[in-house]
């Protein structure tokens, strides 16, 4: 059973939710900030079945018939708002699931719980609805919402709420989880350590993602043939890589890892710190080829292509370009 002592590197959060329960001080409104993958929805369903067990402990015991049902998703009293638009949050989800809803004493528990992912997909008009709620909540009303970016809430959802913000988590507490929970080895934990930047939950994506080596491998080779090919084969490259299920921000970020590897090699001439220790022999190749404002232009062209990529800009376009630029050094 899940409880809080299984959030990890979240240390300030957890202490903070527990003590908010042992002191009966639950706020009626929390905003939990953090990464996609990170974690938010486990601490907010932790956090939920703490609230409704029965045996009132402070912490979900897992025994109770409150905690059976939350753990089968069937707690009457834990509501997930859904949407039927994927990228919107419409004012009458927020009425139905939430406003009218929230009129309806609990079922069993002393509280009724509404986690609302991706929260900062309402609209202007289902959080100026959701607003009515917060002003006026009743007692034993929790309202949950967790989101990738606080500041597209607004303010006066953001006055009302206690917000929670989640910390990147320390490389050797996600190498350890890995190795002790994923149950994989130390070489590949490093890999995946590298990419997730101290998202736990994204760290453990690529730990079980069968692809993620397979995509390491062809995002190693392009960057070898890279400076040979012709504009014919960057083109296919470009292709080859939209095939991936991965997030293409993933595949980047490989590409970034690998750089930054050379960066660091240029600088040092020590191989025991490498993320692609394994290739050292075409590390110190690139390395000495390539000069230190080489790499940097590099790596500013692989930020630009992920904003360029986040701001809906072409993808094709912006990958050609991309590989033209890493060509050129």
């Amino acid at each position: 059973m899940p409880g809080f002592n299984d959030i990890i590197g979240q240390d300030q959060i957890r202490e903070h939710l527990e003590n908010a329960i042992k002191q009966d001080k639950v706020s009626h409104a929390y905003i939990i900030v953090g990464e996609r993958y990170a974690g938010k929805e486990f601490i907010a369903r932790v956090f939920a079945q703490a609230l409704l067990c029965e045996k009132e402990e402070n912490v979900p015991c897992g025994e109770c018939h409150s905690c059976k049902q939350a753990l089968s998703n069937n707690n009457p009293d834990i509501i997930k708002v859904t949407h039927e638009k994927p990228n919107v949050i419409s004012v009458d989800d927020i009425r139905v699931q939430v406003n009218e809803d929230v009129l309806k004493m609990p079922y069993g528990g002393k509280k009724k719980v509404y986690i609302i992912n991706e929260a900062e997909k309402m609209n202007p008009q289902a959080q100026n609805a959701l607003l009515k709620t917060f002003e006026e909540p009743p007692e034993y009303a929790v309202i949950l919402l967790l989101v990738t970016n606080e500041e597209e809430l607004l303010p006066t959802i953001r006055s009302r709420a206690v917000t929670l913000n989640m910390k990147p988590v320390a490389d050797k507490i996600v190498k350890k989880y890995l190795m002790e929970e994923v149950k994989i080895p130390d070489y590949k934990a490093d890999v995946c350590v590298a990419f997730a930047r101290g998202n736990l939950g994204k760290a453990k994506l690529l730990a079980t993602n069968e692809e993620f080596d397979e995509i390491r491998d062809d995002v190693v080779n392009l960057l070898k043939y890279l400076p040979d090919m012709e504009v014919s084969e960057l083109i296919q490259a470009v292709k080859h890589a939209s095939e991936h299920k991965l997030e293409i921000n993933d595949y980047i970020d490989i590409i970034m890892v690998w750089y930054r590897d050379i960066l660091l090699f240029k600088a040092t001439q020590d191989a025991n710190d490498l993320i692609f220790k394994d290739e050292i022999q075409y590390i110190r190749k690139v390395a000495d080829k390539v000069d230190y404002e080489g790499i940097q232009v590099i790596i500013d062209a692989l930020e630009k292509a992920k904003k360029r990529i986040a701001a809906n800009v072409n993808f094709e376009l912006t990958m050609e370009l991309l590989f033209l630029t890493i060509q050129g050094k």
